[in-house]
């Protein structure tokens, strides 16, 4: 970008700073947007985590880095939610005294802010996680010979269209080195940086995923109120514009097994009173978790609307067959992997964007079934009704599909002491 064209951007930015000011979700820590309060001191590692997602990938990183050294690190988000999460983890209260962390919001990409923030920063190595290009940024981080990588790298294919727009500019502003979390990622980074740039990790967030939560005590008193003939299926984590076609899963499956159990799951508490009003109205046997206890157990063929917090893991894991919404409408699903953790194949509807980053393999290995419709989830909810598959089996595919994708965390650190070292190549 030229310094005409980086000069109108900033002042694309100094005009648009009253409107952004004026969004609650920016307001919020305005002044450090704008880097106007008490900058950060200097920091080793700076590290960008744009929001809830990145924060705990960031969390990961932080914690992974070598103990036996001094690191002044510094990590910053866009939004309260980030924040939120990153001063829980690495709080005063959960951290060495040897790596002292800095928490932040990300300053606006105005190029004056952004030098400014980088000359007063000076960090040796910025970490920029998943998608964040930001051109005042990496402008700023070149000109003060930062070293920049970009770790656990997505790229979607529309992305790398618009980007490749202004492909001369990209090549100016490339990171030193592209961290990618697939061959296909690889292949759009590699078409705005240059191959040479880019590698291919395991992607962090498998690091993160426990083989190991004990659900046995929940489990224990949500059998108790299950009638053991009857067979259990859990409708997880529905969305509210995916109701109406589960309404005629359920019809559907209770046709073939009327005496089933079904534990419905509502994402939004605040969507109870709609399904109480359908099930009182649609005259189904039906009762609230909370009414039922051991000695008032779930009649076979009652649905239960769960109106407790807490127990949807424990829920699978006393499942014959689970359904995870979120999937039927395009709203890119809901976690697949808690269920398939307790043992149980889950089916999903055909839209899972959320969770990309898990892969087409875990279909392919039959460890989840993705459905085209609410009819085609309904046959593969009966077909596992009718035949499930042994826990101890798919827990043990589970945990190897898994092991085989873990490590991003330990490469990304590595690279990451490459860049302070002076030896990343």
């Amino acid at each position: 970008m030229s310094d005409f064209a980086f000069g109108l951007y900033n002042l694309c930015w100094r005009m648009l700073r009253p409107v952004l000011k004026a969004q609650p979700r920016l307001k919020d820590g305005y002044a450090a947007r704008i880097f106007a309060e008490k900058p950060p001191g200097p920091a080793d590692i700076w590290i960008q985590a744009a929001s809830a997602g990145e924060a705990y990938l960031a969390v990961s990183i932080i914690k992974s880095l070598p103990k036996d050294r001094m690191l002044r690190i510094l990590v910053s988000t866009n939004t309260r939610q980030g924040m939120d999460i990153l001063n829980k983890a690495l709080g005063a209260s959960n951290r060495s005294s040897r790596t002292p962390v800095t928490i932040t919001f990300f300053p606006f990409d105005q190029p004056a802010i952004m030098d400014m923030a980088v000359r007063l920063i000076k960090p040796t190595v910025m970490v920029l996680l998943e998608s964040e290009l930001w051109p005042g940024l990496l402008a700023a981080l070149r000109r003060h010979k930062c070293k920049i990588l970009i770790v656990n790298g997505r790229m979607t294919p529309k992305s790398v269209k618009r980007y490749r727009l202004l492909p001369n500019l990209w090549k100016t502003l490339a990171p030193d080195r592209v961290l990618a979390i697939s061959n296909d990622d690889a292949v759009r980074f590699a078409a705005l940086f240059g191959r040479s740039r880019v590698e291919v990790m395991p992607n962090i967030k498998f690091d993160g995923i426990r083989m190991d939560a004990d659900f046995a005590e929940s489990s224990r008193r949500i059998q108790k109120i299950l009638t053991p003939q009857a067979g259990f299926l859990v409708l997880g984590s529905i969305r509210q514009e995916e109701e109406a076609d589960i309404r005629k899963m359920i019809g559907e499956i209770h046709k073939r097994f009327p005496d089933l159990v079904i534990g419905l799951f509502p994402r939004h508490m605040h969507r109870l009173n709609a399904w109480q009003q359908y099930l009182a109205d649609s005259g189904k046997r039906w009762a609230f978790r909370s009414a039922l206890a051991q000695d008032t157990p779930a009649v076979p063929g009652m649905i239960v609307l769960w109106d407790t917090f807490g127990e949807l893991s424990a829920a699978y894991a006393c499942a014959r067959a689970v359904f995870v919404g979120g999937s039927l409408a395009p709203l890119g699903g809901q976690n697949f992997l808690e269920p398939l953790i307790t043992g149980v194949v889950p089916v999903i509807g055909p839209s899972w964007e959320n969770f990309f980053w898990i892969g087409p393999e875990v279909f392919s290995a039959g460890l989840v079934r993705k459905a085209r419709d609410w009819q085609s989830a309904a046959t593969e909810l009966i077909k596992l009704i009718e035949d499930p598959m042994p826990t101890e089996e798919i827990q043990r595919r589970t945990e190897a599909f898994i092991r085989k994708r873990q490590g991003g965390t330990k490469l990304a650190c590595e690279r990451i002491q490459a860049a302070l070292d002076g030896t990343l190549s």
